[in-house]
């Protein structure tokens, strides 16, 4: 195992195994040496991975019969493990020791912060992303936000990216930002406004955060018919939707307009005519988004007319145009 510990070797992963399994066959005594001198013999990914969550599992467990007490010593032994090894490589080790750590709650804040410490040099922005809905997932969801808002930073999209791998986890985070809050909406916009150029995905979630109040209910629902209950209780109206004159959603509403436009121009100075009917369905999104302004339509009726001088060569095109937007 140490001669191969810096090299690549394609028996490796088999050779963990066999190693943890000789460990888990001779007793606490081995599995507890292993992982105290897990650096000797393994990667950081390696310990955190297979080795500790093997060492772990209910089946080890189970094996070997132990006691609380002997299982309170394994469990301690494994946590300072994955701690360890998410402090020498967090992108590849963060998420194992988080899982390890989940119920004490001290290494878990400590796994935690150093996730929050490595994110803005070392881990990328879809390891922050799987690292957040693991957080929703176990019921933190303000760390679970923190650690969006730190994806985030990190995330760009360029206007003609509307197929990128992050447009899920993006959509993801703001849901999260809308479900906790006006103030977390307010503080997530202005990352997306600044790091996302992509139109169609600026518009969907101005749709998605815009279609419901933000955050969860105050307090338990009231049952319309319940006893006793008054006439005005029950007729007391939900909180509203956002408006999108307004912050936080209107910096967002401003970002796709202009997005729309820019991106308008883009496509419109290479286009080729297999791509008309596409250019037109797009224009059809962008006229939907522009009507959430209140001069929207304005603005959009000033788009179609520069499209017209602007590119007026483009016969067929600006033909088809004028059919579907006058």
């Amino acid at each position: 195992m140490r001669m191969t510990l810096s090299s690549l070797n394609w028996r490796r992963r088999e050779m963990v195994r066999w190693l943890v399994t000789c460990a888990v066959e001779l007793g606490l005594e081995a599995l507890t040496s292993l992982m105290q001198n897990w650096f000797q013999f393994f990667t950081a990914t390696e310990a955190a991975g297979p080795v500790a969550t093997t060492i772990m599992s209910r089946g080890t467990m189970v094996r070997l019969q132990l006691g609380f007490q002997q299982q309170d010593e394994l469990s301690s032994c494994a946590r300072t493990l994955a701690l360890q090894c998410a402090t020498k490589d967090p992108p590849n080790c963060a998420l194992n020791a988080l899982t390890l750590c989940e119920n004490e709650a001290l290494a878990f804040e400590t796994a935690y912060q150093i996730v929050v410490e490595a994110a803005s040099h070392i881990m990328t922005s879809s390891q922050l992303f799987t690292i957040a809905r693991y957080m929703e997932h176990r019921g933190y969801p303000a760390r679970a936000y923190k650690l969006a808002m730190l994806a985030m930073k990190n995330v760009h999209l360029a206007y003609n990216q509307d197929t990128h791998p992050a447009i899920n986890d993006i959509h993801w985070a703001m849901a999260l930002a809308h479900s906790l809050g006006k103030t977390e909406l307010g503080h997530m916009v202005p990352l997306l406004v600044k790091n996302v150029q992509c139109a169609t995905v600026l518009s969907d979630v101005l749709r998605r955060c815009g279609a419901s109040a933000p955050g969860g209910p105050t307090g338990p629902p009231i049952q319309p018919d319940a006893k006793h209950a008054s006439a005005r209780t029950r007729c007391i109206p939900g909180p509203k939707p956002l408006s999108f004159d307004r912050p936080p959603l209107r910096p967002l509403l401003e970002a796709a307009v202009n997005a729309y436009i820019n991106t308008t121009h883009s496509r419109l100075a290479h286009i080729s005519p297999r791509h008309y009917a596409d250019f037109i369905e797009f224009l059809g999104r962008a006229r939907d988004t522009f009507a959430l302004a209140h001069d929207g339509h304005a603005q959009f009726a000033h788009l179609i007319e520069n499209m017209k001088v602007a590119y007026k060569g483009k016969k067929k095109l600006m033909f088809l145009v004028k059919e579907r937007f006058g």
